[in-house]
């Protein structure tokens, strides 16, 4: 089955209104890969003006909240992030479950959310260095999707190893296979699912691990602040 290969940016506490310019210095490179989705996370503060500039470009929240509406000083719903322009949304993201102690459990509650309000979620899993020095990435990860992901509807799944997120570390081109090849077997309809990678992906490494079998994208860090680093990202997608 084959599966459009996604880019996706996540910009997290970045980028102010002058960042804007950022869709239209990769317009270029957006236009020539008809055969590629790319998708930029602004904050949540750039969402509604980042429509108006984005063109083909998709726009995604960086989070959400379980509930569509209450007494939740500082959150937002999955409907106000789509109302914003989004169409799709980051889940789980492993800073989102180290700093703010999001469990498995909460992230299946906002993926739910999400498909409700008619978001495509994109739900993050890792394993932190110790795990896979221990050899239990599988097990880390395998709960993960177990506890996270929804029953049914359209979600993407991120692989992002904790250790190699804004360290400059990358996991190596076998254990990433590995990994995505673990997923993929581990979860319902998995030959159609859709399984990006991340954690250091740079234009130097992008090619490579955008080339093997069971990567369909990345989940791009600081590399997708540049518009001329995410534009050879895109560039590299298999």
């Amino acid at each position: 089955m084959q599966r459009r290969n996604l880019i996706a940016g996540n910009w997290k506490m970045n980028g102010l209104g002058q960042s804007l310019e950022f869709f239209e210095q990769i317009q270029q490179a957006v236009v020539s890969r008809p055969d590629v989705d790319v998708l930029i996370a602004p904050p949540a503060t750039l969402l509604h003006r980042a429509a108006s500039r984005a063109g083909r470009v998709l726009l995604a929240g960086q989070d959400c909240h379980a509930a569509a509406s209450g007494a939740h000083t500082g959150d937002l719903s999955a409907e106000m992030i789509r109302d914003a322009g989004a169409s799709h949304v980051i889940l789980g993201h492993s800073e989102r479950r180290t700093d703010h102690g999001e469990s498995s459990e909460t992230v299946r509650a906002k993926a739910d959310a999400a498909l409700t309000a008619g978001l495509v979620p994109i739900i993050c899993v890792g394993e932190q260095e110790a795990d896979r020095r221990a050899g239990r990435e599988q097990e880390i990860v395998g709960d993960q999707l177990d506890h996270s992901l929804p029953d049914g509807g359209e979600f993407v799944i991120a692989y992002e190893p904790v250790w190699a997120i804004g360290t400059g570390l990358t996991a190596s081109e076998t254990d990433i296979a590995s990994m995505h090849v673990f997923i993929r077997g581990r979860i319902a309809d998995g030959a159609a699912r859709r399984i990006l990678y991340g954690g250091s992906v740079k234009p130097c490494n992008a090619a490579s691990i955008l080339a093997l079998g069971d990567v369909d994208g990345a989940l791009v860090g600081g590399a997708s602040l540049k518009a001329a680093d995410f534009s050879q990202i895109i560039s590299a997608a298999g």
